[in-house]
């Protein structure tokens, strides 16, 4: 229990330092942008006709702090972001915790659910794929996710709206109903949030659950040609309890190590599929603080907190790991 918690610990410690470097790289980029926050908000302002001086540019700067040091800076937007504060957005003049509000906890719940919706697939059919010498199916599920591998997620958006356009003159477009896009949250609002979040789910989960099936299976096929699994079933274990005991445990150690690689991977999807279906969560924000408004701190909150996410869903795989594998825990004290 003690080398458990040490290596707990340690994990918790080296994913806080993570968090740490990625927060200084995220600040330094905002700070690399040509024009600083007070320049490309008072530009703005410049187009609104509105006669701007370099006394005024100076004086914003005092006014958001851009005149201390570098480093007190980044101290300062750190200790912020730890607590869930990340200042005004550069141009919107918005708080963006406020700003964000459920937003960002909509996308990082469809990105989950798409993970989800991609394992609780891709494992079962994975280890019977690769267990089964049935050429027929092993050749049906190649294709299959060959095919999820190949066509973007975002001409599978497209697809959908179109056929569902043409045949029930539905867009499918929106995380919400008309009634209840801008009400409060209540148990009706999330039911009606959930009948549309499907839709984002399983177009994310598409690429994905292609991916997870071929890596499943691979590791799979490696595993039961092994030794130590023909030992096994010359005492007599065979079947589905052979294959959970022995090879799907060593082979599922990878892929629950690299569910944080696949959550990033996924939300690198969302803003586009976001832009199709009109969804207004913080993929779509992403997007147009990146490629619109140039709005550097909207867009390094948003990065740094699905930094936070990945970071932290690493620990708790960790976790698992060293509960599944012993020799998990006790490589970190080598």
């Amino acid at each position: 229990m003690l080398q458990f918690g040490r290596f707990a610990a340690t994990r918790a410690v080296m994913a806080l330092i993570t968090l740490v470097i990625v927060s200084f790289v995220v600040f330094s980029l905002m700070e690399l942008v040509p024009g600083d926050c007070a320049e490309r908000y008072l530009a703005y302002k410049t187009t609104q006709g509105q006669a701007i001086t370099l006394a005024d540019i100076d004086a914003e700067r005092v006014r958001l702090g851009l005149d201390r040091p570098y480093m007190i800076r980044w101290a300062t937007w750190l200790t912020g972001a730890f607590q869930g504060e990340f200042g005004d957005s550069c141009i919107l003049r918005v708080n963006i915790a406020q700003l964000l509000g459920s937003k960002f906890w909509i996308s990082l719940s469809i990105c989950l659910g798409s993970l989800l919706l991609a394992y609780a697939i891709a494992i079962p059919v994975g280890i019977i794929s690769a267990a089964s010498r049935n050429a027929a199916m092993n050749n049906t599920l190649r294709i299959v996710s060959y095919l999820g591998l190949a066509m973007p997620n975002f001409l599978l958006a497209l697809m959908i709206m179109l056929f569902s356009t043409l045949y029930f003159g539905e867009t499918l477009t929106g995380l919400f109903s008309a009634e209840y896009k801008d009400a409060p949250w209540s148990w009706a609002k999330f039911v009606d949030l959930l009948k549309h979040a499907w839709l984002p789910i399983f177009i994310l989960g598409w690429s994905a659950t292609a991916f997870a099936l071929q890596t499943v299976r691979a590791l799979m096929s490696d595993e039961i040609g092994k030794l130590y699994v023909t030992a096994a079933s010359a005492r007599g274990l065979y079947g589905g309890r052979l294959l959970w005991r022995y090879p799907a445990r060593h082979a599922l150690g990878p892929i629950v190590n690299s569910l944080g690689f696949d959550l990033n991977r996924i939300f690198n999807e969302l803003p586009i599929v976001a832009l199709i279906l009109t969804l207004t969560e913080a993929g779509s924000l992403l997007l147009e603080a990146l490629a619109r408004s140039n709005d550097q701190q909207l867009a390094g909150a948003i990065i740094f907190l699905l930094t936070a996410s990945i970071v932290t869903l690493n620990f708790f795989t960790d976790i698992l790991l060293a509960v599944l594998d012993p020799r998990v825990r006790k490589s970190i004290l080598r």
